[in-house]
């Protein structure tokens, strides 16, 4: 046998009710747009770790091929020189690399950015007003 649900009481209990409801509600939506928001996150990272994998692989590939042949072209008049100005110029291109990668991840946005302002949002409705 089925047995009826019980019947909401009106009044204080009743808005009691009502108001953990709202309360449920809203939070199941706030965990909501947080796995949205770490889902993002996640595909963001992967996406940026293959393509960072692919550029340095294909650099340090394209650097040791280039300085083989300038290595290969001065090996008689002028190996050493060569062989420094090239480190002189990897020393500088990595510490270039590393300047621009720190200001690329700085003007990153904050990670569930979203779900602060939404909880912001919430605190400002619940805040008894002046």
């Amino acid at each position: 046998m089925d047995t009826p649900p019980p019947a909401r009481s009106s009044g204080f209990v009743g808005a009691l009710c009502a108001l953990g409801d709202g309360l449920l509600a809203s939070v199941q939506d706030r965990l909501e747009l947080v796995t949205i928001e770490l889902q993002e996150e996640k595909l963001r990272l992967v996406q940026t770790m293959i393509g960072i994998g692919v550029t340095m692989l294909l650099g340090a590939l394209a650097l040791m091929f280039a300085s083989l042949l300038l290595v290969g072209i001065y090996w008689e008049t002028a190996r050493i020189p060569v062989l420094v100005g090239l480190a002189v110029f990897y020393v500088v291109a990595t510490v270039t690399a590393g300047i621009g990668l720190r200001r690329f991840l700085n003007r990153l946005p904050r990670p569930f950015e979203a779900s602060a302002d939404e909880l912001n949002q919430d605190r400002e409705c619940l805040r008894p007003k002046r």
